[in-house]
């Protein structure tokens, strides 16, 4: 898990520049910038939101964890099986794309 992820990750929770949660995301995934899946997502449930977010050419991150672990790297108290960042700037999204997949 990279520090440039967390930090993002509390950046966009603070600023509510971030959605939540598998249903929420794909209702959402047009203004996304880069979407974030935990391995604790069923694969038909993964994939569709993989799919959409290659429809609209958006970033995506499998995080290498639980939905418990991507809730703690929020900051938060439950699970959280996926995650959207509306509001990070492309070189962020480079870097951590870069982070993650070392």
């Amino acid at each position: 898990m990279g520090k440039l992820l967390e930090k993002a990750l509390k950046d966009a929770l603070s600023e509510n520049k971030c959605i939540l949660g598998e249903k929420q995301v794909l209702q959402s995934i047009k203004n996304a910038k880069l979407v974030i899946v935990s391995k604790s997502l069923s694969k038909e449930s993964s994939d569709k939101i993989t799919d959409s977010a290659n429809g609209q050419k958006i970033s995506t991150l499998q995080f290498d964890g639980s939905s418990v672990a991507l809730g703690r790297l929020c900051g938060l108290q439950f699970r959280v099986s996926a995650a959207s960042l509306t509001a990070i700037p492309d070189s962020n999204v480079k870097a951590i794309l870069k982070e993650e997949t070392k």
